[in-house]
């Protein structure tokens, strides 16, 4: 049996973990078995099928986000894999959210084609049965930042206003600031327009880290930051950070071609992340966000 001392020490690691093992909540002393029922999950469910999210009780709302997201992907996922989100709440003075456990890791290089092409094929269903109009109700969260909500039929007025616009909005606040960013924005806005995209439930987080191929070879996507966008937005992401493999990106296009003119929007719906990420790391993010916005007006003026 666990002495009193030794629970408590396992427990006050957990947290200050982000993400922790079933098992290890049991032996903290929290009875995750009881939790699960009073949400209503069967007393059946074995603990080594769970995966869960440990956070201070401040963060609920961002697992609450989390967990609506992964609800608002999967009538579009098809045979995209996605954690199904159990239960979320609180759970003894901090945030909990338990999920399917995913088995990461698949060698299958197939499963990233795979990838790409069920990633297309959620783009394309979202846009035909979504709301036709860009965003999300309610503000919800990239990370650890907000990712502003609310409705608008303009693609490069949503993008400028509640993505850049907010994130240069924090920067200056900060004391961080470019000469270029108000030009960019005049310039950006219109831009975007003229490329008229269809409003696609997307990912909007994917970077290398939130998705995978699982060990019998079918592609899963997971932590996501959803709204109705530009669906290059997914693709772009995927190209940060190391990169998705090649064979993802020519799956998708095989699918369903991106436009022309997808490598020059690529930048702009990148510097969102590189902004996003200035705000909560600094850094070098912040010489990355320069040459960006130095990169966009390149294209950009006449």
């Amino acid at each position: 049996m666990t002495s009193t001392s030794a629970r408590f020490r396992t427990f006050h690691q957990a947290c200050f973990q982000t993400v922790w093992e079933p098992t290890a909540l049991s032996e903290s002393g929290f009875d995750l078995a009881l939790w699960l029922q009073g949400h209503g999950v069967s007393a059946d469910q074995p603990l080594d099928s769970l995966f869960c999210k440990w956070l201070p009780a401040r963060d609920l709302e961002r697992l609450e986000a989390e967990a609506e997201g992964l609800q608002a992907l999967m009538p579009s996922a098809g045979e995209l894999v996605l954690p199904r989100p159990l239960a979320v709440g609180p759970a003894s003075g901090r945030a909990l959210l338990v999920l399917d456990r995913l088995r990461l890791g698949g060698a299958d290089p197939l499963g990233w084609q795979r990838l790409g092409r069920c990633l297309a094929r959620l783009h394309r269903r979202s846009a035909e049965s979504g709301p036709g109009v860009f965003g999300w109700a309610g503000d919800r969260w990239i990370g650890a930042g907000i990712q502003r909500g609310g409705w608008d039929g303009s693609w490069g007025r949503f993008f400028c206003r509640q993505r850049l616009g907010d994130q240069f909005s924090t920067l200056a606040r900060q004391g961080l600031q470019w000469q270029e960013s108000t030009e960019l924005m005049e310039r950006l806005e219109p831009w975007l327009n003229r490329h008229q995209p269809s409003a696609s439930l997307v990912h909007g987080d994917l970077w290398p880290g939130n998705a995978d191929v699982l060990k019998d070879g079918q592609p899963c996507i997971f932590d996501p930051a959803v709204s109705y966008s530009d669906r290059e937005v997914d693709v772009a992401m995927a190209s940060m950070f190391g990169g998705l493999p090649r064979g993802f990106f020519e799956a998708y296009n095989a699918e369903w071609p991106l436009p022309a003119g997808a490598e020059q929007r690529r930048i702009a719906y990148n510097l969102f992340h590189l902004l996003n990420h200035a705000n909560l790391f600094g850094g070098s993010y912040i010489a990355s966000c320069g040459a960006s916005i130095r990169q966009l007006l390149q294209i950009l003026r006449p």
